[in-house]
């Protein structure tokens, strides 16, 4: 991933386990946008096995994050695009899983952070058993999915 650590005015957080097949499209499309993306000093990619609090720091940092991640909640190959809304205060965050409304919710509270846009790109995993290959929806979803990022990033550097 990039090594420049100066803001992007668009971050984009993926995680998953590549070890664990459909798990790893937040990487796999992290490596995508790396390519992608790679001439433009605005754009930073940071992929994780899981969502970490340090990352609230970047989050900062950044106008606009998309944050990309498998669902095991939606149908194998179904890629979902949504806003993503800071977790409200309930009485502490855990520290061993974060999810995007978490990291938001630290970057808030953290550093008085109001990223103008944050989105959650997902796709339905199929099989988290072990292996690194993609179930055959998934492989598929990669071309719609890859589409949905090269727009969200175009609209966010735009604004």
């Amino acid at each position: 991933m990039k090594l420049d650590s100066s803001p992007a005015r668009c971050l984009i957080l993926a995680c998953g386990n590549t070890l664990r097949n459909d798990d790893g499209i937040g990487p796999n499309l992290a490596e995508w946008a790396e390519e992608r993306f790679e001439q433009d000093s605005n754009i930073r990619v940071i992929a994780r096995q899981q969502f970490t609090p340090d990352l609230a720091e970047e989050i900062a940092a950044a106008e606009s994050v998309l944050f990309i991640d498998s669902s095991v909640e939606l149908r194998p190959g179904r890629v979902d695009f949504f806003p993503v809304i800071p977790r409200t205060a309930n009485g502490g965050t855990a520290t061993h899983q974060f999810d995007a409304p978490d990291l938001l919710a630290l970057a808030r509270d953290l550093y008085d952070s109001r990223s103008a846009h944050a989105m959650l790109l997902t796709v339905g995993a199929g099989s988290m058993e072990l292996g690194e290959s993609f179930s055959d929806e998934v492989e598929a979803a990669l071309p719609r999915a890859r589409g949905v990022i090269e727009k969200a990033v175009f609209r966010f550097l735009e604004n």
